[in-house]
């Protein structure tokens, strides 16, 4: 489906994601499911938790007990492949890459989207990062209803 659409199947989106215990702290989701030649999230990471190795094509993994969820590489992947979670009692936070413009405002409920570009619920903004080293793209916190932990992936402002 990927390769069709563009749109990565459930099952493969899942085997991204870490376990609710892992996920009480922010962790990154990589979900880059191609082989190329990038690795900004890697030399970003001031953690040392994203290893690529020496094939600059292999796609990265993830160390989640060295990822502090501070979002460097979400601003950094020029994919916007990269999202960070965290599930906080019944809601699920997310910090995403944000680069149109207008940028939204704490406090507002927008239209959270799925990875094939439509709507199932309403997030409410948390924060709007927008540092000059994230090259345009600011880093939005939001959160969003449990139940659209593995579905959710941006924002409609």
């Amino acid at each position: 489906m990927l390769d069709k659409t563009g749109v990565a199947p459930k099952e493969l989106v899942l085997s991204r994601f870490f376990d609710e215990k892992i996920l009480a702290r922010p962790k990154a989701i990589l979900e880059c499911y191609e082989d190329i030649p990038c690795n900004p999230c890697s030399t970003s990471c001031p953690f040392d938790a994203i290893h690529i190795g020496d094939n600059i094509n292999t796609q990265p993994k993830l160390d989640p007990d060295k990822c502090t969820g501070c979002g460097i590489c979400v601003t950094a992947c020029p994919g916007l492949a990269i999202i960070v979670a965290q599930i906080s009692f019944d809601q699920a936070i997310f910090k995403i890459p944000f680069e149109f413009n207008p940028k939204p405002c704490v406090g507002d409920i927008v239209e959270g989207i799925n990875r094939e570009g439509i709507k199932i619920c309403d997030v409410k903004i948390l924060k709007v990062n927008m540092r000059k080293t994230n090259d345009h793209t600011a880093l939005i916190e939001v959160s969003v209803p449990i139940e659209y932990l593995h579905e959710f992936v941006t924002v409609r402002v």
